[in-house]
């Protein structure tokens, strides 16, 4: 008996040690996602949505992980740019003067214009930064922000409204990050890599 005890005690340590040093642990409420305080789903977000703004330099890097982490949870991800400060404002109705004319999100190749062009160095000047924000909407025969009919800018508005309620009614302050589910929202500062990222966001996706 005494033999058999020890044995299942070994037996026993041998399981913990090896569970608590696991590469894929179940996330942790708190410390990779926390439940948002409002539930987001009666704006009809997508099941994982990004929030994050055109002048968040941290959201200039995600955009470029965000195919990654598509494939790795095969999802396809919306978005939603907030207006929590002036900077933000401006950036969500470039954004959002695209999305309307697209009728979607803009590709990968003109998110990355416009982020360029938003966060153009010092040396850049307004008119620096208007040639270019201008430029990513005519190469597609789009009409920029600064010649948007009165119709078009209540249109731009309206999802401005949308956003801004949102993320508001969610408490969300920085970005980037992501709401699944409309109820979840994952702590990007809680994970080490891409890979960990995209296990928390599969990990809500199943919760109910």
């Amino acid at each position: 008996m005494k033999k058999l005890l020890t044995g299942f005690i070994s037996l026993f340590s041998l399981v913990f040690l090896l569970s608590g040093c696991s590469d894929d642990p179940t996330p942790v409420e708190g410390e990779q996602y926390q439940l948002l305080p409002a539930n987001l789903s009666t704006y009809r977000l997508a099941p994982v949505t990004e929030v994050f703004s055109l002048t968040c330099g941290h959201c200039r890097k995600m955009e470029s992980i965000i195919p990654q982490l598509e494939e790795l949870t095969n999802e396809h991800f919306g978005k939603l740019h907030v207006t929590f400060n002036e900077g933000a404002k401006i950036g969500a109705m470039i954004y959002y003067t695209a999305v309307m004319q697209l009728d979607g999100i803009p590709d990968t190749a003109m998110m990355d214009e416009l982020f360029a062009a938003v966060q153009m160095g010092e040396g850049a000047t307004l008119t620096d930064r208007q040639a270019a924000i201008e430029k990513a909407f005519t190469d597609r025969n789009l009409t920029t922000p600064y010649h948007l009919t009165q119709e078009q800018q209540q249109s731009v508005m309206g999802m401005m409204k949308i956003a801004d309620k949102a993320s508001r009614e969610g408490q969300i302050n920085a970005v980037p990050t992501f709401v699944v589910k409309g109820k979840y929202q994952v702590l990007t500062s809680g994970h080490k890599d891409v890979e960990g990222i995209a296990k928390t966001i599969s990990y809500l996706l199943t919760q109910p």
